[in-house]
């Protein structure tokens, strides 16, 4: 008498498991983390000093209690954006500010300490205050918002209102 031998046929399973290993990689995407996009200078060995008029310089720092000294005042995050628009263009055309948008330099320096969650605010903030002027900027020029733009309009408006912001070494220092 045979007796009934209850055994599967596992020869194609490696087959199928690699297969479905294959599958699964070539279709999935895998997501990539972009950051800031910040245009760098290029290296250079050489050490250049650029002497700037403080009329020119927004000076922003955020302390390792995340409080912004904006030139000379400490104000809240919240007032960044307004005063950097106001630094930027110098509606009022006062003396201790630039006197064109091209002139006008944000300068950020952070402390050590200072939150990542604080240096992002504060660099949004920035960033916001120059979408708002070249939002506005193609209003005025264009009738048009900035985004519906051609590359060509953005190109003109961003070459008379350039984003600059220096972002200088970190410190350790604490307001007073």
């Amino acid at each position: 008498m045979k007796r009934f031998d209850n055994q599967i046929n596992a020869g194609s399973m490696a087959d199928i498991a690699f297969l479905l290993l294959i599958f699964f990689l070539v279709t999935t995407t895998i997501d990539v983390d972009k950051g800031i996009t910040v245009k760098l200078p290029p290296w250079t060995e050489e050490e250049n000093t650029i002497i700037l008029s403080q009329k020119n310089v927004f000076p922003v720092k955020v302390n390792s209690n995340n409080e912004l000294l904006v030139r000379g005042e400490v104000i809240p995050i919240a007032r960044l954006k307004e005063r950097a628009i106001e630094f930027i263009i110098n509606p009022n055309q006062r003396p201790d500010m630039p006197n064109s948008p091209k002139k006008a330099i944000v300068s950020l320096q952070n402390d050590r300490g200072t939150n990542y969650e604080t240096y992002i605010s504060v660099y949004n903030e920035l960033k916001a205050a120059y979408n708002q002027i070249w939002e506005e900027e193609a209003l005025k020029r264009y009738g048009k918002a900035y985004e519906n733009l051609n590359q060509e309009a953005k190109r003109a408006i961003r070459k008379d209102i350039p984003l600059v912001i220096s972002e200088a070494e970190p410190t350790d220092f604490a307001l007073k």
